[in-house]
């Protein structure tokens, strides 16, 4: 069996470490949107929404990991000339294919250069879709039926997030050659999942007793827990910076890259992303105050980092810090319009998609000409800087963005509205999806209410506490 240790050179295993440690950290934004979540759900449908949301986030990766990567490899396939490049890739980078199932020590440098760091980017490509489509979930929460919401996990992880990433992330994408630019995955993540969410929302229908309207039971939306939150945005700014570092290329000798094959420095992004959560922060912490509305000042800092997300490898500290600021109030617009369409969705199109698309708009007036696209060691037109960042070839990058997402949507939602339906029946609703769907509650007890024995009051003398021993064992 031949060996090739150069598969295996200190610079490339310092590179898979940075990656790998990026590609576990997006699960930290499951567990952030967990938190957030189970925050924000009636107490009787926290159980069902964490298992659901968990549930979805995993059939999602299992998607990305059986024939989702192959889709993303395909523009380096294109670039380098590799013969039925598509199906090729499919060969190479399905869950049984060659590189995915062999030890880079055995892949021939010349066939597949630092094998590791594209292995461990499958992995990476498997948590991001992991949190796509836990995003997805959120903005359906406390209504969406379980199968639906799993089969299109499936579709989302297998096809439409990577398409997404094959057209407009990725230093050879078709659209990146042009002039689109990404970094942070603002559009296979936050305008994937906004879209979607979008559609879905809209076809589900909003929560009972939402907008005001009052629900014959008297239910209605209601936090169980707001402090939530907080944890949970803690939890995902936890993750960014590592998340940050694996969404480029690191080059031995050279130094770091956007994914975009533009010039950039890990210390500069990581500066830009702290200056984007700040700037969000503060604005967020004024809504909050003057609205008296506390999650904007749990969620400002986020929306500040996705309407930074195009920005962050290419722009300056200054620049980020007065975008990220934008963030909260395009939001807080985005959900004013969201109330007057009657869509319920307080969170993912008003923190994602609004943001996503604005700071991506933003991006191609602010660096109008930067050089974009092409990778190391190709030339003609795969060439690094091939393409120029303009404001319309964001405008199409977003537009690809919502028809690759928003049109299979709303085909998958009237399907299954043809087909037993999206949303779980009132009753169930009203009475609460732990106990319906899984028959029992959350924060349940081991002793039945009704069984329980009365305890004194608090303080009650040496005779009343007899008194009410006498009563209950009578």
């Amino acid at each position: 069996m031949p060996q090739f240790p150069e598969q295996a050179s200190t610079e490339w295993i310092l590179s898979t470490f940075i990656y790998t440690v990026g590609a576990i950290a997006v699960l930290l934004v499951v567990v952030g949107l967990v938190f957030i979540d189970v925050g924000l759900v009636r107490r009787r449908n926290v159980l069902d929404t964490a298992l659901q949301k968990i549930g979805a986030a995993m059939v999602g990766g299992l998607g990305t990991l059986l024939v989702g990567y192959p889709i993303w490899q395909w523009q380096f396939n294109q670039a380098f000339g590799v013969p039925d490049p598509f199906l090729q890739a499919m060969r190479d980078w399905w869950l049984g294919g060659a590189f995915t199932t062999t030890a880079s020590r055995h892949i021939d440098p010349s066939a597949l250069p630092e094998a590791d760091v594209l292995q461990i980017f499958l992995v990476f490509f498997v948590t991001f879709t992991m949190a796509t489509v836990a995003l997805i979930h959120t903005g359906v929460v406390e209504r969406i039926k379980a199968v639906p919401l799993y089969v299109m996990s499936f579709v989302v992880g297998a096809v439409l997030s990577p398409l997404v990433g094959y057209l407009c992330w990725g230093s050879l994408s078709p659209l990146t050659l042009r002039g689109t630019h990404d970094f942070d995955g603002v559009f296979p993540l936050y305008i994937t999942a906004g879209t979607f969410v979008l559609v879905l929302a809209w076809r589900v229908g909003p929560r009972l007793g939402a907008f005001g309207a009052a629900h014959r039971t008297g239910a209605r939306p209601a936090a169980q827990n707001l402090s939530f939150v907080g944890i949970g945005m803690l939890l995902i700014l936890l993750a960014l910076p590592f998340i940050t570092l694996g969404s480029g290329y690191i080059v031995p000798d050279v130094g770091f890259f956007g994914i975009s094959f533009t010039e950039s420095g890990m210390g500069l992004v990581i500066v830009n992303l702290v200056a984007a959560i700040l700037g969000g922060a503060v604005v967020g912490l004024l809504l909050a105050h003057r609205r008296h509305e506390p999650t904007w000042a749990f969620l400002g800092p986020i929306s500040g980092v996705v309407i930074t997300g195009t920005l962050l490898d290419i722009g300056t500290a200054w620049q980020c810090l007065l975008i990220g600021a934008l963030g909260p109030l395009v939001g807080l617009g985005t959900a004013a319009l969201l109330r007057r369409l009657r869509i319920d969705d307080p969170k993912v199109v008003p923190l994602a998609l609004g943001p996503g698309v604005v700071g991506a708009v933003l991006t191609g007036f602010l660096e109008w000409g930067t050089r974009t696209g092409g990778y190391i060691g190709l030339e003609g037109p795969y060439a690094v800087g091939v393409a120029q960042i303009t404001p319309w070839w964001q405008l199409a990058g977003v537009a690809a963005t919502m028809l690759v997402a928003g049109v299979p949507a709303l085909l998958m939602c009237l399907l299954f509205e043809r087909f037993g339906g999206l949303r779980a029946d009132a009753a169930a609703e009203v009475a609460g999806l732990d106990r319906t769907r899984w028959g029992v509650e959350n924060s349940s007890d081991d002793l039945d209410a009704s069984a329980a024995p009365a305890l004194p009051a608090v303080g009650a003398s040496p005779v009343e506490q007899e008194e009410s021993a006498a009563v209950t064992s009578a």
